[in-house]
């Protein structure tokens, strides 16, 4: 059997790639006739980059990003505050980069070549007859989560936004991301790729939707930032849309899955969208590629859920509450904005908090099915817990064993299969440690307890098949 993968975006693409790494076959189709070449999402947060290297995907990726070192607010027309946002803490030692979507789509999809996979582009899925899997990530207007009958309750947040990418010649830093604030009205640029690409983001005016997109948007800028409409002198592309918080009931039904916004949307505010969508994609990539390969038993399938839907809960809660924010609808609001929150934002420790926050990387799965079950022991790391400081190039799908007992080693490898598993060494004096495919710890402790956990957890064994990786 293989499993199908409905959208080739940023989160199918993962997937796929995540999938062929773990040994399973896959194919991946997408209803568009080839790549899309708009910008789209923007912000590969530090997770993201995690995800992609860990995948094998990140290449130049980081180089080719402009790397945004802060966010400067503006409340009627003065600068209050300066967010730092791209320094390195003890926590992110890889600051994010702001990029088109498309560029991080190109540079999976030659990931997914080089694993001996293609896209199969201009095909729509018109049923879910399928002998295998079948997931989702052909976003927020899923045909699969439909067809499965999976539903998709939520709000509209904002009716209409526009954005627009254009050529411009503009006094801002580079590596800022500038914000005006005025009332209920709200502007940004954001720099991109290139001498002097912008992408600017901003609420659409009352009764402009006969208006030309970009007549209003050069009106928005004269107006909201006092900067000339002249500076423009070129235009990639225009949109507009709404903007969302839904969360699928479900992200399984039967042998249907859901991944990234077919499972979840939510306000662009904070760049979390794609980074969620990866994290998706990473985590049902390990274990689905287990299922289909013999190692586990198809119980491991429900831990997706419980481990990521929590996350996106979490992403919508705080996507939107930063949208109420920054738009100030009510007077209120504006006040509390304004007077407290924005100065607050000038405070270090709120700043390392933002940063640490919007960078994925304090995710736990600690109290998930995989974690609360095994938590260990003593000081040190939870089961489900991040580790930090692994050679991600070196785990490309595998499961690493940070340990210096040969026979932990074996135990491992006699559950997994040997091309499953990477030894590497542990610190001195630490606990053997067993680590999953996405980086977060699966047990701590000795030949005992590891083997305790990988039976509770992929099932009763099976027949070790020769995994390719």
């Amino acid at each position: 059997m293989s499993v199908l993968v409905v959208g080739a975006g940023p989160t199918g693409l993962a997937l796929a790639c995540g999938l062929l790494q773990g040994g399973a076959q896959v194919r991946i189709v997408d209803a568009a006739a080839g790549p899309a070449v708009t910008s789209r999402a923007l912000g590969l947060q530090p997770r993201g980059i995690e995800v992609l290297d860990r995948l094998g995907a990140l290449g130049e990726l980081p180089g080719r990003g402009v790397r945004v070192g802060s966010v400067v607010i503006n409340v009627d027309g003065r600068e209050i505050t300066r967010l730092r946002i791209g320094g390195a803490t003890k926590l992110v030692t890889r600051p994010g980069v702001t990029m088109s979507q498309a560029e991080v789509e190109g540079q999976l999809r030659r990931r997914l070549a080089e694993l001996g996979g293609h896209v199969e582009w201009g095909h729509e899925v018109t049923t879910l007859d399928h002998d295998g899997w079948i997931v989702g990530c052909d976003g927020a207007h899923s045909r699969v989560r439909k067809l499965a009958g999976i539903g998709f309750p939520g709000v509209p947040l904002i009716e209409r936004f526009l954005v627009a990418d254009v050529h411009a010649d503009l006094p801002l830093d580079r590596d800022a991301v500038s914000t005006w604030l005025r009332g209920d009205q709200m502007f940004a640029l954001f720099p991109l790729p290139g001498a002097d690409l912008w992408r600017i983001l901003a609420p659409e005016p009352e009764g402009a939707g006969d208006e030309d997109r970009l007549a209003v948007v050069l009106r928005l800028l004269t107006e909201r930032t006092g900067l000339p409409a002249r500076s423009v002198t070129g235009c990639e592309w225009t949109s507009a849309f709404r903007i969302h918080r839904r969360l699928a009931d479900t992200y399984r039904a039967g042998r249907v899955l859901l991944a990234g916004d077919a499972a979840h949307i939510h306000s662009p505010f904070g760049g979390q969208g794609m980074n969620t969508g990866l994290g998706d994609a990473e985590n049902l990539a390990w274990k689905l590629s287990l299922v289909e390969t013999g190692r586990a038993g198809e119980g491991l399938i429900d831990t997706y859920e419980a481990e990521r839907r929590p996350i996106a809960t979490e992403v919508l809660g705080n996507t939107s509450s930063m949208t109420r924010l920054m738009l100030g609808r009510t007077a209120p609001e504006r006040l509390m904005r304004d007077h407290v929150v924005v100065p607050l934002m000038s405070r270090g420790f709120v700043q390392r908090l933002i940063a640490e926050a919007s960078s994925q990387l304090r995710v736990s799965y600690r109290r998930g099915p995989l974690g609360c079950a095994y938590p260990g022991i003593g000081r040190g790391p939870r089961a489900g817990d991040r580790i930090a400081g692994l050679p991600l190039s070196e785990l490309r799908g595998r499961w690493a064993v940070l340990t210096d007992e040969v026979d932990v080693v074996r135990a491992v490898e006699d559950r997994l299969g040997a091309a499953a598993v990477v030894t590497l060494r542990p610190r001195p004096g630490a606990d053997t440690l067993l680590v999953r495919p996405d980086g977060h710890l699966a047990c701590r402790g000795d030949v005992d307890r590891i083997v305790r956990w990988l039976d509770r957890a992929l099932g009763t064994p099976a027949r070790i098949p020769v995994v390719p990786l």
